[in-house]
């Protein structure tokens, strides 16, 4: 099997350059719209984009297999997070790696996983290879809140297994666990003062946040579970007693008990610091996304243990400590794991990704078909 390297590499330099941050999509839908028709499939974009306030839905393709075997689903999202406007790709020959120019991310978060996805029906295509029923999902909003995943249509599709390429790690590696997720939302409400004339007279929310957080478990709760205040926005003027603040917080467990236990924790905590200031407190929590866990045993895994036999290359198993699309495909009855694809330093400017781990994804992806 051989694959062009060059194509590869021009078409992934391509959809990196083609802006698509979340919910601003439709430019980079219609680029992979085009190529998937190009390659024979049956093409068409839902209604997810009107739900969740984007300007396209998901993109679903499926291609009818010409033999009898399992129907795979292979899965990438579109979005970038920022900053990924203007991206401007680099290939870095001595090492081995493409790379932005250190203004942007790079966007092989998730555009790896599309250009490997391509090269690799583009492969399957040319070399007539056979195959069963191949069903593609690129997604909108991953970065969003995995709303594309929640919103998809999911009586177009019907795999057997769902293989999402969107993972850290070379080729070889599947997450087989990862963390369910808890949005907290705070609104703490003060009493505002002038701040040089009668700051006593006042209620400082800001205050009542730090006492809050001070007494808060965060970060690395234990070996399954985590905990973060992300944002915090509030204030008027210096000469004002802060009157209002709102925090953003997450938990994330791979544990559901465990998981209940960190948000209560932190809605409680929150509560108890409003009770010593004499402020008010509104708390929202909203569960994200649910945790997965796939079995090493399970028919999925033994058929990518083959898969990467079959390449000579290593299988590692490893569980995540953030969520994705897989999330959501197995939370709706879906057999899914994410793919390690190369990708480094994902959501940063030192964003990259290396041209080997890209070729061998290609080659997973076939050597999957195949498989299936």
């Amino acid at each position: 099997m051989m694959i062009n390297k060059q194509r590869l590499i021009g078409e992934f330099i391509e959809l990196v350059q083609i802006d698509s941050p979340s919910s601003r999509e439709g430019a980079v839908a219609k680029a992979l719209i085009y190529k998937l028709e190009q390659l024979g499939f049956d093409v068409r974009v839902d209604n997810a984009g009107s739900i969740s306030g984007g300007e396209t839905g998901n993109v679903i393709a499926i291609l009818k297999g010409n033999r009898p075997g399992k129907t795979v689903l292979f899965s990438s999202h579109m979005d970038t997070v920022s900053p990924g406007e203007g991206i401007k790709p680099i290939i870095d020959e001595i090492n081995g790696v493409i790379r932005s120019d250190g203004t942007t991310v790079l966007g092989s978060d998730d555009k790896g996983g599309i250009a490997a996805i391509l090269e690799a029906m583009r492969i399957i295509k040319e070399n007539r290879i056979e195959h069963s029923d191949i069903q593609i999902v690129f997604s909108i909003l991953e970065e969003g809140g995995l709303l594309g995943a929640k919103y998809l249509d999911y009586s177009t599709i019907n795999p057997d297994f769902a293989f999402v390429l969107d993972s850290d790690g070379a080729p070889g590696q599947i997450v087989v666990k990862a963390p369910a997720q808890d949005r907290i939302v705070v609104k703490i409400k003060g009493k505002p003062a002038h701040a040089g004339f009668c700051p006593e007279n006042g209620i400082s929310a800001v205050m009542v946040a730090a006492r809050a957080i001070e007494r808060m478990k965060l970060l690395r709760i234990d070996a399954e579970t985590t905990a973060n205040i992300g944002t915090i926005k509030g204030g008027i003027a210096t000469n004002i007693v802060m009157p209002d603040l709102e925090i953003v917080a997450a938990a994330r467990s791979l544990d559901n008990a465990k998981l209940d236990a960190q948000t209560q924790h932190m809605v409680d905590t929150f509560k108890e610091a409003a009770v010593d200031f004499g402020a008010e407190v509104e708390i929202k929590t909203e569960r994200i996304y649910e945790a997965f866990c796939i079995d090493e045993n399970d028919e999925i895994v033994s058929m990518l243990k083959n898969v990467f036999s079959n390449m000579n290359i290593e299988y590692k198993a490893v569980s995540s400590g953030g969520g994705s699309d897989t999330n959501i495909f197995n939370a709706k009855g879906l057999k899914a794991v994410n793919l390690g694809v190369g990708m480094k330093n994902a959501h940063t400017l030192e964003e990259c990704i290396s041209i080997d781990d890209l070729m061998n994804s290609v080659r997973m992806v076939v050597e999957i078909v195949k498989e299936a």
